[in-house]
Formats: C-alpha cells, sequence, structure tokens
C-alpha cells in the first residue's frame, strides 16, 4: 500500500511541477480507481484567473467527463497538498473514498485548519468521512512550495 502512495505521489509531483511551470502553486492531483488513473488536475487557478481550477476540483471534473461519475466513492484522491475548504466540499459532495496527500495547508486546508471539511460528519447527506492520510512525500512537496514562494517574492 504504502509502494501505491510512493507511486502516485510522485506523479502528483511532476503535476505540480508543471503547475508552478506556468506561475501556479506547485498542485497536482490524481483519482485513482481500482489501479487506474481516472482524473487528473494540474493548479492552474493563477495563471487562468479562474480561482476554481485548483488541481483537486480539475481531477474531479476529468474523471466526470471520464464517465466516472457513480464510481467516484470508490475512488482515492491523491494531492501534493492537502486540500482547501473549496476542494475538500466538492471531494465531501462525490464521497471520495479516500485522500492521500503531501504537505497540509494551515489556514484553509479541509483537515487541519479550523474548517475540518474533510472529516465533519455534521452534514447527513455526506455520509461518511474519507479516510485522510497525510505528509506523503512532504519534503518534495515543501521543496516546490518554498521555489513558488521564491518565485512570487521576485515580482
Amino acid at each position: 500500500m504504502q509502494e501505491d502512495f510512493q507511486y502516485y505521489m510522485n506523479q502528483c509531483l511532476d503535476l505540480a511541477k508543471s503547475a508552478l511551470k506556468a506561475g501556479n502553486p506547485p498542485v497536482g492531483a490524481l483519482i485513482v480507481l481500482d489501479g487506474k488513473i481516472i482524473g487528473t488536475g494540474i493548479e492552474s487557478g493563477k495563471s487562468t484567473g479562474d480561482i476554481t481550477n485548483h488541481a483537486e476540483i480539475l481531477a474531479v471534473r476529468d474523471a466526470l467527463k471520464n464517465g466516472y461519475s457513480d464510481n467516484l466513492h470508490l475512488a482515492r484522491m491523491y494531492t501534493t497538498h492537502e486540500p482547501c475548504i473549496m476542494c475538500s466540499y466538492m471531494i465531501r459532495h462525490h464521497k471520495i473514498a479516500a485522500i492521500i496527500y503531501g504537505t497540509s495547508v494551515p489556514y484553509v486546508g479541509g483537515f487541519t485548519s479550523q474548517f475540518n471539511i474533510l472529516s465533519t460528519e455534521d452534514v447527513p447527506k455526506w455520509g461518511n468521512k474519507p479516510q485522510i492520510i497525510g505528509d506523503v512525500c512532504i519534503e518534495e512537496c515543501n521543496k516546490l512550495n518554498a521555489q513558488f514562494l521564491e518565485l512570487i517574492n521576485k515580482h
């Protein structure tokens, strides 16, 4: 199982590097069902001017476009960053079974911030909370974040 985390997170890191090259925060996300990647997302909110173009949302949109709307509740999402509040809402709406992420997002993260949308069970229609595993490839994710901060501080 841990090897799977590394395998998919390495792919997320490659997606995150593409996001960074385009001037976006370095976030890449995948949705995996039965060992098959059914959705991918590269952070592009900054480059497109559309704040909803977070990697996790784009990965869900891709999975939906690929015909997996009825199976998202069986899928796992891998992402370089803890999903934010906005992405967490979408994850809960589609009942994605597990979230595996790299680095935490302390102020607006859907799990570690005070707005713990990923773990709340107070919204009846959302059903069970997803399994959440953090700090996977955290050093690599944090290194990309440092590069992004360096980039934006130059401008």
